[in-house]
């Protein structure tokens, strides 16, 4: 754990700005929203000092370097946050230091992201700036203008959709709150429910380890926020009981990635994504939510009948929990009350970020029910740990996503990609989301699938409506294939972290893996041509949509699963 490298005096800096995080958070949330600089700016400025404390430069002086950054960080965010009706008046016409302090801000978000996420983040960055100076040596299609890079700097820094646009909003606004719920919940005992239940419920049938670990990873996953986090954290369980069961290690090891990614679509969390969506599109995040429901839940059932018929292939049967479901329910039901208060009350029209801040406190009151789990003060403040250190992951990406947003707002780029897109796909709906696919499985190799979700609906959701899919539809196709770079090859790093954990070969599991998740690929399908599956119709349309996309949705996975392909063999398939 990179918390335990730090030394004591910077584990306890740490742990205050942890803290500090949470309480802020929690009080904008329920009692009094801040104002915008301040909402957006403490949230960038203690992630960018957190970022810089945990994931250190190994040398002395490299970590003297650390805290020139983190002096950077605080002098240039804090500029904005103590200057921001001051910049907001003038712009246009910026004062040398304000240019120079967008600059430092920009670079700085850039050397961030390339400490969390890596160099190929970094490298879109890069050419994204040099797209934004020199511009008018672009092809003639995309050219524009370009500018000097400190005014491009001033551009990104200090716009609304630049470094503190709608990614920084939606971080402090819902994703940290969620993140931090999600900590509280794991600290309260619930991933133990949420494995033991359904190995109770199904682990004894036909491919029941496999069944375990799609509906666990529908459980978990919907609060993880992380397709690989899910896959870790259920799969170090699920994967080696699969192989004990006799699913093949290459098996046991792409059906966890694929039933984790699924988590993404499930509410009440669905990830990150969902609370952009809301933003982007106007809708409050309980349409989202419900929209989601249906479509999430088919994507379960594909993998689910798939892994039955897999298991029925090789004759694999999983054995009898020693404890039965209702016993497991009637002990532990408590589990549950987390996600059922946090579902309620969004439903019910509160912000997700009061109905997170009651979910906290329904998860420190659950934890009191096993003497084992109770969260006092010191199990708050590593739970509060556990859930900034989580954030991070996405938080480091807030720089480069802002450079890429301003840039391709700046140079217009936004208005003319629906446009390339359309004439690319010859006003072909089919063709145009394929188009979209490829995007979005290049863009995800290199980065986070909420940044690729984010940077490809702005640019491909135009293209959509245009050719009149709804734009929440739109948004959900750009959204379920944002999801695709985790388990299709040759990136795939949530199908390569369950070859890892069921020690197989990372090809043969990223294929299978591929296999198992291919509704990933016929849902925006459903979303773009039919339009009850996004319940856009009558109550009789959206009802007869669903019985018939269920039935669809069975067949789809039983061909899929190959076992028809038995029919023609003499003999038997043997492991």
């Amino acid at each position: 754990m990179l918390y335990e490298k730090l030394h004591r005096i910077e584990q306890i800096m740490f742990d205050a700005l942890a803290l500090g995080l949470v309480l802020f958070y929690s009080y904008s949330a329920v009692l009094e929203p801040a104002a915008t600089q301040y909402h957006r700016g403490i949230y960038i400025i203690i992630t960018y000092m957190l970022v810089f404390m945990l994931y250190r430069t190994p040398t002395v002086w490299g970590r003297v370097w650390d805290y020139i950054l983190i002096a950077a960080s605080i002098g240039s965010i804090g500029y904005w946050i103590l200057n921001f009706e001051a910049i907001n008046y003038r712009a246009g016409a910026e004062t040398e230091l304000d240019k120079w302090i967008a600059v430092v801000g920009v670079l700085i978000g850039v050397e961030l992201a390339r400490r969390v996420v890596g160099s190929v983040f970094v490298i879109i960055g890069a050419v994204m700036l040099l797209y934004g100076v020199y511009g008018e040596y672009a092809p003639e299609l995309i050219s524009h203008a370009g500018d000097t890079f400190p005014d491009l700097c001033t551009s990104i820094f200090y716009k609304s959709d630049g470094v503190f646009g709608i990614m920084a909003n939606v971080l402090a606004t819902y994703i940290i709150l969620f993140v931090i719920f999600g900590a509280f919940l794991e600290k309260s005992g619930a991933q133990r429910f949420f494995i033991d239940f359904p190995l109770a419920a199904v682990g004894h049938k036909i491919g029941g380890p496999a069944k375990v670990s799609v509906i666990a990873s529908g459980l978990f996953g919907s609060i993880s926020g992380s397709a690989i986090a899910n896959t870790v954290s259920t799969g170090a369980f699920t994967i080696p009981m699969m192989k004990k069961a006799g699913f093949r290690p290459h098996v046991a090891g792409g059906i966890e990635p694929a039933a984790s990614i699924g988590g993404m679509f499930m509410p009440p969390i669905m990830g990150a994504g969902g609370f952009i969506m809301a933003e982007l599109t106007g809708v409050p995040y309980s349409t989202i939510m419900l929209v989601a429901i249906f479509p999430a839940l088919m994507y379960f059932f594909s993998v689910f009948v798939m892994v039955h018929y897999e298991a029925k292939r090789f004759n694999i049967v999983g054995e009898k929990s020693k404890e039965s479901a209702k016993e497991i329910l009637k002990k532990e039901w408590f589990y549950v009350l987390p996600l059922v208060i946090i579902t309620i009350f969004m439903l019910l029209g509160y912000s997700p970020g009061y109905s997170a801040i009651l979910g906290v406190v329904s998860c420190i009151v659950v934890s009191w029910f096993r003497k084992d789990t109770r969260i006092d003060l010191k199990g708050f403040l590593v739970a509060s740990r556990a859930g900034a250190e989580s954030s991070l992951k996405i938080g480091a990406t807030v720089g480069v996503i802002g450079i890429i947003i301003g840039v391709l707002t700046y140079s217009g780029l936004v208005l003319t990609f629906a446009d390339i897109v359309i004439e690319l796909a010859d006003g072909k709906l089919w063709l145009t989301i394929l188009l979209i696919a490829l995007a979005s499985l290049i863009l995800g190799m290199g980065v986070p699938v909420t940044a690729a979700y984010l940077i490809t609906a702005v640019v491909a959701v135009p293209a959509l409506t245009e050719l009149g899919v709804n734009p929440i539809a739109a948004h959900m196709i750009v959204y379920w294939l944002s999801q695709d770079s985790n388990i299709t090859p040759p990136v795939c790093i949530a199908a390569f972290a369950g070859a890892t954990i069921a020690k197989a070969n990372m090809w043969k599991t990223a294929f299978t893996s591929f296999k198992f998740a291919k509704f990933l690929y016929l849902g925006p399908f459903l979303f773009g041509y039919v339009p009850g599956f996004s319940l856009d119709g009558s109550v009789r349309d959206i009802a007869v949509t669903f019985i018939l996309i269920l039935i669809g949705t069975y067949g789809y996975a039983w061909l899929l699963s190959g076992i028809w392909l038995d029919w023609f063999k003499k003999s038997p398939v043997k492991t």
